[in-house]
């Protein structure tokens, strides 16, 4: 069994928004067993459509398609494939009594154009959208190629897929081999260094399989194993993840693709009963906004400081002026005391601080990209650690932050 997916919308071809739909059904389609050979990308133009559309059903067994299902004169998606198949479109009375109530409810009119969102293909099981008013559709042929049509707007292709579509997927093709993934996090190697620890498993495994991939401020690796059940895939799983773990089990901080080194840094210090405060100079604020961006933050983090001045560092954060005045704001000592004061002032377990140059220009003599981040905790030394980051103003913002959190991630074990 294998499928394509293909993406629909000209702003996609434009550049204005990127397709991440098509990376999150592959992934979908991959728990079912079914394989993904090719996607596709095409605007919102009927003949391209079509086009694209024949030449995927053509050489998949299932063609999803996400985008196009709405009321304006280019979404085109259930029209062209309803003219593909031979196939009329009919109303979903319910999904119908949603959209107008929608607009009741606002006390604006519908326009005949919005029907259209209620409309699925003759033949095809109407998918119900609990997030927007778009149905979808699955159309299954038993002599041709099977149809999944989905929202483009990413929330609503997410909800209908995960509680629509991958159950009634499961069902019509259950018996397809097992595939499983697993997602492992890693901060603080490199791609490349990565990849050489591992080279011999990348090469050489064929079942489970890894795909390693670079994100901005950490690597992630992909197992997926194919047996079958699941049983067999989590053995299989469990066994290539102990090999990667005793070659570089120091830099592993997670799992999964909600997982990030933030939320696992606030689930430690809520599960020890600990709480965290920050200061930051050259961030700007950005490390307690992904702090206080994870649910039940409240729990761990009272507050912070953000001192771009040195003259706030010493107001806020009662720092010594002579201090500054004899190291500069851009140094160890000035990171140790703002991580110090922090702590003592919020009264936290622990607490964090960023100070430096984040460029474009350098600050003190200290070229753009160095970073001192200051760590104070109630059993433990106060220390600060230099760090050179050679990227733009915002990637060094971002991996100071990251950095941040990869202390706090050693610190709590």
């Amino acid at each position: 069994m294998h499928a394509e997916v293909i993406a629909v919308g000209t702003e996609m071809l434009l550049g204005e928004i990127t397709d991440t739909n098509s990376q999150v059904i592959s992934e979908g389609l991959a728990d079912l067993g079914i394989n993904v050979f090719y996607h596709n990308l095409v605007g919102d133009n009927e003949s391209r459509m079509a086009e694209v559309i024949r030449l995927a059903a053509s050489r998949s067994d299932l063609v999803v398609i996400s985008g196009g299902l709405g009321p304006t004169p280019d979404d085109l998606t259930k029209q062209v494939v309803a003219r593909y198949l031979g196939r009329d479109l009919i109303v979903d009375e319910k999904a119908m009594t949603k959209i107008k109530d929608f607009f009741a409810r606002r006390e604006r009119d519908m326009t005949p154009n919005n029907k259209v969102q209620a409309m699925y293909i003759d033949g095809a099981v109407s998918l119900q959208n609990e997030v927007g008013l778009a149905v979808g559709n699955y159309y299954h042929d038993e002599q041709g190629t099977d149809f999944l049509l989905l929202p483009g707007l990413p929330h609503e292709m997410k909800s209908m897929f995960e509680t629509k579509a991958k159950p009634l997927l499961a069902q019509q093709y259950k018996g397809q081999q097992v595939l499983n993934s697993r997602l492992l996090r890693f901060f603080g190697i490199g791609e490349s260094n990565l990849v050489t620890k591992l080279s011999d498993l990348i090469e050489k495994q064929k079942n489970p399989t890894i795909a390693p991939y670079a994100k901005e401020n950490e690597v992630t690796l992909r197992l997926t194993a194919s047996g079958s059940s699941d049983v067999d895939d989590q053995e299989l799983l469990d066994e290539l993840e102990a090999k990667i773990q005793k070659r570089v089990g120091q830099y592993l901080y997670g799992h999964g693709e909600n997982n990030s080194l933030p939320s696992v840094v606030v689930n430690k210090l809520r599960k020890r009963g600990l709480t965290l405060s920050a200061s930051e100079s050259l961030t700007g604020g950005s490390f307690q906004a992904a702090i206080t961006a994870i649910p039940g933050a409240s729990n761990v983090f009272p507050g912070g400081f953000v001192t771009y001045a040195a003259e706030q560092k010493e107001q806020l954060l009662h720092i010594d002026p002579k201090l500054i005045e004899q190291y500069g704001v851009v140094s160890e000592e000035t990171a140790g005391a703002m991580a110090e004061q922090t702590r003592q002032i919020i009264k936290t377990d622990y607490a964090v601080s960023f100070t430096g140059a984040a460029g474009p220009d350098p600050l003190e003599g200290q070229s753009a990209g160095t970073v001192w981040i200051g760590l104070a905790g109630k059993d433990m030394p106060t220390r600060a650690k230099l760090y050179h980051f050679p990227y733009d103003r915002q990637r060094v913002r971002s991996s100071a932050v990251m950095t941040g959190f990869g202390l706090l991630n050693d610190v709590l074990g």
